[in-house]
């Protein structure tokens, strides 16, 4: 039983008190009420599980899953956190992979540290260093970061049953043989394994943690702490959660007090549904059953299926579902990393009408998270369905009520904090017309969006954030006023009767730059409903501005070219360098070619590759230098052909920058104070005097130089 329904029952209770007791009833409420206050903030296990809720009731925010599979170029830590203005402006919580390291590359989920220790946060979406950076931008920017906890599993060190010791704190964490389940299969392998059986489904790819084990209890309380309070994250989503029992999430969380908490549960809704009450409601799930039921829809190009589902195996969201009660623990989604199409595995991907899909569970109960793929391919689309939904209030525990069914499309209104959304998907969504009074504000493929016109405010078609190119922003009058105008201001100031006007549908260019659009609207004089878009329009061939790492360098008369490798490419990066013709090769006289040098890791965590002409060539040309370029993984995958520029830094889309050489002074030197001077290999030469070769100094004017 939570805080709210325990309050609930007793002043039901106190109700039933006679009338002559109302002295003794107030006094006896506001006691209750002052103690169960002081219970939720201040006590642990038992008497938090009273107040404990899982995830925020009438909560309005809405998720990004900042990953997909093998996304790690996209989910580098420091990608994520210079697109921190962009996705503050849509979401209040962005989850992402497991950020400690896992002895490779991976996605996280065969997780060997958990605590900070010398290197064991660097994984393969950056260093700890840059995870901690973008944890704190985020918090900056108003984004809550969701931590991956796999805790289901563990993996080992180099044999079946070794775990790592780690030091944090001062105290040392490290699991035993006698932490994983009796019925691992490390036992069938003949190797000990400790005394209790799994207490949830087994799994062979790792070692099953016995969370009856006090050590496994103690490490994960410890683990879940340092996430929040160290790292900085604000919540959890915890993987495969139905590989143990739900009583250990209880566990966990009121030992933790995370402010949002999500379980991967995947099953059936009764399966979901009675996992969130073992967990004493301290944790959200994952609705699997509206994604599944949007899936069908979809597919089947049958948009009645919204509203059913198979042998009442109802949606978490769904009024139907015990009158909708558990609408705020529901986390919706359409598509995610185990559901997506990938070539490597047989998944079961949304196939069409991505945009449907996502219009309508953004305009559900529950809270939506969004899927990187999604937003990376329609960004404007699902800004205005989330500037939409927020405008309303929709929020998880919102109302909703079903407008109409068919099999060309579906209608469902749901009811926020601020007035009423209706949304209709289907292929002829654009084809209805609702009865009463509303205001059509957006529409696009198979979907559109109405807000009831009583709402009187103003409404931009574009969300905040960024856009290649111009864009055009559409101006509408929510009104129930048919003479209602809009006025607005492009600088952020606040709009007035006497500011530019116009018709509800007009069209705003927006320039190359950053505007700040702002309108209002205008009825009897007054201004009223005023909204804000902060929009920053890019050139369509802007990029971001590469930051070619200090330790590339190119010596005078020296031809080479760096590569910035992908995170997915293994540490034996070759180049293949040549020029028209075919027999005029810089690199041998056989593909892949030569072998590159590691020079370091960038800034976004890819590690840069130098390859240098040793001189020589297969033939006696008087080519200077090679035409075409390439770079590969020791054959595959590799880049195209692309034209050599010396000292480039190319990526695997091509040519970003050009190093320029370095300019030697040719003088003999001694180390003068406060001057340091270092090698090429960047050791630091002690002594006063130097041998011949090529030195660095570091002083007043940082140069090369050459000591004759």
């Amino acid at each position: 039983m939570n805080f709210f329904v325990l309050l609930s029952t007793f002043r039901n209770f106190a109700d039933r008190m006679t009338k002559n007791e109302n002295d003794m009833k107030k006094d006896f409420l506001l006691k209750l009420t002052l103690l169960l206050v002081a219970c939720h903030l201040t006590l642990g296990s038992p008497y938090s599980s009273l107040c404990a809720q899982g995830w925020p009731q009438q909560y309005g925010g809405v998720m990004l899953q900042g990953f997909y599979w093998d996304s790690y170029d996209d989910s580098q830590w420091a990608v994520l956190e210079k697109q921190a203005d962009d996705l503050a402006a849509s979401f209040a919580l962005v989850w992402i992979p497991q950020s400690g390291n896992c002895g490779g590359q991976s996605m996280g989920y065969d997780d060997l540290y958990w605590f900070p220790g010398s290197g064991h946060y660097d994984s393969s979406f950056g260093t700890e260093a840059q995870l901690r950076s973008m944890i704190s931008t985020f918090k900056a920017k108003g984004i809550g970061t969701i931590a991956d906890v796999v805790i289901n599993h563990r993996r080992n060190v180099s044999s079946w049953t070794d775990f790592p010791a780690e030091t944090y704190n001062g105290v040392t964490y490290q699991l035993t043989y006698q932490d994983i389940c009796k019925n691992d299969e490390a036992a069938a392998k003949g190797h000990a394994v400790g005394p209790n059986n799994d207490t949830g489904e087994g799994w062979d790819g790792m070692r099953d943690l016995d969370h009856k084990s006090a050590n496994v209890q103690n490490s994960v309380k410890a683990y879940l702490d340092m996430l929040l309070n160290d790292l900085g994250y604000i919540g959890f989503r915890y993987d495969m959660v139905k590989g143990y029992a739900a009583e250990y999430t209880k566990m966990y969380n009121e030992s933790a007090k995370p402010q949002f908490s999500v379980g991967e549960c995947w099953d059936g809704t009764n399966t979901i549904r009675n996992w969130i009450d073992g967990t004493g409601k301290t944790s959200a799930a994952f609705d699997f059953q509206f994604r599944y039921t949007v899936r069908n829809a979809a597919h089947s190009g049958d948009w009645t299926q919204l509203g059913k589902t198979n042998e009442g195996n109802w949606p978490l969201v769904s009024k139907s579902l015990m009158s909708g009660s558990y609408r705020q623990w529901a986390v919706t989604f359409v598509e995610n990393h185990d559901t997506e199409k990938r070539s490597n595995a047989a998944q079961d991907p949304l196939k069409k009408d991505t945009l449907a899909a996502n219009a309508f569970m953004l305009a559900m109960p529950g809270t939506p998270c969004v899927f990187l793929k999604h937003w990376q391919a329609y960004k404007p689309e699902i800004k205005a369905m989330i500037e939409a939904r927020q405008l309303a209030g929709i929020h998880n525990m919102s109302e909703t009520v079903n407008m109409a069914s068919s099999r060309d499309y579906y209608a469902i209104c749901s009811t926020g904090s601020k007035g009423q959304l209706l949304a209709v998907v289907g292929t002829k969504a654009n084809t209805y017309a609702p009865n009463g009074s509303w205001t059509r504000i957006l529409s696009g493929y198979h979907y559109t969006y109405f807000l009831q016109s009583s709402m009187n405010t103003a409404w931009v078609s574009l969300g905040s954030g960024s856009y290649e190119g111009e864009q055009q922003a559409v101006l509408t009058a929510v009104s129930d006023d048919a003479d209602a105008k809009l006025v607005y201001t492009l600088d952020g100031t606040t709009p007035t009767a006497a500011s530019p006007s116009a018709a509800s549908g007009t069209s705003i260019t927006l320039p190359i730059g950053q505007t700040v659009l702002t309108v209002g609207l205008l009825t009897g004089g007054s201004v009223t409903g005023i909204i804000t878009r902060t929009v920053t329009c890019l050139k369509p061939e802007e990029k971001p501005q590469v930051q070619v790492p200090s330790f590339c360098t190119v010596n005078e008369g020296e031809v080479c070219a760096f590569f910035e490798a992908p995170t997915t490419w293994s540490n034996t990066i070759k180049c293949w360098a040549w020029t028209d013709s075919p027999s005029d090769n810089f690199t041998g006289g056989s593909w892949p070619g030569v072998s590159c040098e590691l020079l370091g890791t960038a800034d976004n965590g890819k590690k840069v590759w130098k390859w240098t002409w040793n001189g020589k060539k297969q033939n006696n040309s008087s080519a200077k230098q090679p035409a075409m370029i390439i770079f590969n993984n020791s054959g595959q995958p590799q880049t195209a052909d692309l034209v050599f520029k010396n000292g480039g830094y190319y990526d695997k889309d091509g040519l970003q920058a050009i190093v320029s050489a370095t300019a030697i002074d040719h003088r003999l030197t001694t180390v003068d104070a406060p001057d340091v001077i270092y090698d090429l290999q960047g050791r630091k030469v002690e002594g006063h005097y130097l041998r011949k070769g090529i030195y660095v100094r570091k002083g007043e004017n940082t140069k090369k130089f050459i000591n004759k």
